[in-house]
């Protein structure tokens, strides 16, 4: 997985880099603060979404980077301006794969699904359909931890992407209401780390870290609900995957420095 490192390292790259353009008070202008720094971010992003074909890193890395340059001090007109044309270029995106020959591909078939669930039960809405069935046989309180029935067979990738749906058939509507608020609790914390930072290299690694597990948790758990198309998302700390929980772990002794530093220095 060399997307867990990209992600990492662009956080503390970028960190590195907005806060020398905030010290050297370039961050606002539109070379320097905005366009220069968008320069490194798409190799990278060509890398992983075409080499790699990996869709929601590729958003995952994205919105890290505009967060953090948002924090360091990066005008919004030029985010606003930057929206525009991105808006523009994937609606032209979503017309030439409508009018191509594979009909737009396996992420437009998605979309379609998600409109339409029950348009192909046994095929393409098969995953998420089967992710419901998990979440309502829960109830309120669940059916125990362990018993569930849809991971045997029936729900693809419930250890891994799909696994909040069995959590919620075992641990019911309050269990799952409860790891929702500990990932709440998280980005409360994180964000409080990143204000009470001695430095802005500490604020924009602690903000961009935190954003990074949050959104990953939320699109994660917006998937599994079919609130948003289905894309391949772990959740943190619960889905199986060695170099995805190795990277966490490392996250979060970063984070634990940033805020024992902080204390220390208050």
């Amino acid at each position: 997985q060399p997307s867990e490192f990209a992600k990492v390292g662009f956080v503390i790259f970028y960190a590195a880099l907005l806060s020398d353009l905030k010290e050297k008070n370039k961050i606002k202008k539109l070379v320097p603060g905005f366009l220069f720094p968008l320069m490194f971010l798409l190799p990278i992003i060509y890398a992983i979404y075409i080499l790699q074909n990996h869709f929601s890193a590729t958003i995952i890395i994205m919105a890290i980077t505009v967060v953090q340059m948002f924090i360091a001090g990066s005008s919004l007109r030029y985010f606003l301006a930057s929206a525009a044309v991105g808006g523009v270029g994937i609606a032209g995106y979503i017309i030439k794969s409508v009018a191509s020959s594979d009909g737009g591909g396996f992420r437009l078939g998605r979309v379609q699904t998600w409109l339409n669930i029950e348009s192909d039960l046994t095929g393409t809405g098969w995953q998420i359909n089967q992710s419901l069935y998990a979440i309502g046989s829960g109830g309120l309180f669940g059916v125990g931890l362990g018993n569930s029935k849809q991971k045997y067979l029936y729900l693809p990738e419930p250890h891994n992407d799909f696994i909040f749906a069995v959590l919620a058939e075992e641990l019911g509507f309050f269990g799952s209401i409860l790891v929702i608020l500990l990932f709440a609790l998280f980005v409360w914390r994180g964000i409080v780390i990143a204000i009470k930072s001695e430095d802005n290299f500490g604020t924009l690694i602690a903000i961009g870290l935190t954003t990074m597990i949050g959104l990953q948790a939320l699109i994660n758990i917006a998937v599994v609900t079919n609130t948003i198309p289905v894309t391949g998302m772990p959740l943190p700390f619960f889905s199986y995957g060695g170099t995805s929980l190795f990277i966490l772990l490392c996250e979060m002794g970063v984070l634990l420095n940033i805020s024992r530093a902080a204390n220390t220095s208050t």
